[in-house]
């Protein structure tokens, strides 16, 4: 399926990004785990998640659906049941790393496998501090890509990891499989990453110890609870771009997630120059707020250091803020990016540079120089739903048609995606292609 992108001169509106695709995820998994009910709400019905939800039905947890969104989970309280069949994870890294994890502490075995982009995602640095542990993880590539064999033991050994890299995928397959480990469970991260496992962890009634940037975990039960899911800033982040870059915008995206460890997009907007204001902010569980901004002159500037592991899946559409902004942007220590769904940074520079931005490849990242005008053209996001995205934000402002080609992938984290930039256009922006 291809989008065709009209230019537009004003963007206006309030709308609503679907829920939290990581907490989704998490909710899904930790009631699957927990004793008694879970009641999820704002749950993101997107190919992803609902990956999840198939799998953790596999290992022999109840789910209900009760309406769009709404969904009841009764865990298997610990222990799961050895699958019949190999658990599909399609394109979901999120799916794949975090049953890692879980899998690792079950007294059986299951095989997980994805598509051809997932098979080709590194999975070893989620294996080896499990393999620490005591599981048993074989597959491709001396068990560092899928399809991928875990069997799991219990009790798993106890230990101190410290991540490579801030990973929050890494961390929390740890921490997940230290609640069946024979004593505490440290991870240390080199730099601070998303933290919704924490943050469930806690609501679901496990013991957790956080200092500076290592977490430890106590082994032992979860319990069911409700959890709301607030609106996906990654998902909110192309309208935050589309408001800040079309001449005429102002877009508010209603309750929208603002945990800090995700919010790397607001600030790096904002010291381009945007202003992003926050209203009817709710600190409970995890935090939400509306999104307002409009648009106005960028400025181009330096995202780099600890910055990035808050804003890596904003990376696609920053890239287009900076493209529109006055003078360079310089987006360092993201070499991360070259191993998502695809290579994002050569990505980014290949396909921006077929719209006219002047966008230079490095080893960890790019350098942008502002100002080029971009000119519609065809483009392709090899299957990325976050750069098909970004792509579209771009033809909104290039002179003349852009054709995105390969956008079913959008599917995977923000359905309904073309529906809500047309609202806020008000009128057929983006069009299927024939």
């Amino acid at each position: 399926m291809n989008f065709r992108v009209r230019p537009v001169n004003r963007l206006r509106g309030r709308i609503a990004v679907p829920g939290d695709k990581s907490i989704s995820h998490r909710a899904a998994l930790f009631g699957a785990l927990a004793e008694g009910i879970t009641e999820v709400r704002g749950f993101l019905e997107s190919e992803d998640c609902l990956r999840t939800i198939t799998a953790i039905e596999a290992l022999g947890a109840d789910v209900t659906r009760k309406g769009a969104g709404e969904y009841r989970i009764v865990g298997g309280h610990r222990e799961m049941l050895e699958p019949d069949d190999v658990i599909d994870c399609g394109n979901s890294g999120t799916t794949a790393r975090l049953l890692m994890g879980v899998l690792a502490g079950q007294p059986c075995a299951a095989t997980l496998t994805g598509d051809a982009s997932l098979r080709r995602r590194p999975m070893g640095r989620v294996a080896e501090p499990l393999r620490l542990m005591g599981a048993t993880i074989v597959g491709r590539a001396d068990g560092s890509r899928l399809p991928l064999l875990v069997r799991g033991a219990r009790p798993l050994h106890a230990i101190a990891y410290d991540t490579p890299v801030a990973s929050a995928q890494v961390k929390s397959a740890v921490l997940l499989a230290g609640l069946f480990a024979d004593g505490p469970v440290t991870v240390t991260e080199p730099a601070a990453s998303r933290d919704h496992t924490e943050r469930m962890l806690r609501q679901f009634g496990a013991r957790l110890e956080i200092r500076g940037r290592s977490i430890t975990v106590a082994p032992g039960d979860l319990h069911g609870v409700s959890v709301d899911v607030p609106g996906d800033v990654s998902s909110a982040a192309f309208m935050l771009v589309a408001g800040a870059v079309v001449r005429d915008a102002r877009i508010t995206v209603l309750g929208t997630g603002v945990n800090p460890t995700r919010t790397g997009v607001i600030d790096a907007l904002e010291a381009m120059g945007a202003n992003v204001v926050q209203g009817d902010v709710t600190q409970e569980g995890e935090p939400s707020a509306s999104l307002t901004i409009a648009g106005g002159p960028l400025t181009g500037i330096i995202i780099a250091g600890e910055l990035i592991p808050r804003l890596i899946d904003e990376v696609p559409v920053l890239a287009v803020a900076a493209a529109m902004a006055r003078g360079t942007t310089h987006i360092r220590d993201a070499r991360e990016l070259r191993v998502k769904e695809s290579d994002r940074i050569a990505a980014i520079a290949r396909e921006l540079g077929r719209l006219g931005a002047a966008v230079t490849e490095q080893p960890d990242g790019l350098v942008i120089e502002g100002g080029q005008p971009l000119i519609g053209a065809r483009v392709s996001s090899g299957g990325d739903h976050r750069l098909a995205m970004a792509l579209v934000i771009a033809g909104l402002v290039a002179e003349g048609e852009t054709v995105v080609e390969d956008t079913a992938c959008i599917a995977t984290s923000f359905p309904g995606f073309a529906e809500a930039i047309n609202a806020l256009a008000g009128g057929a922006a983006v069009t299927v292609e024939p």
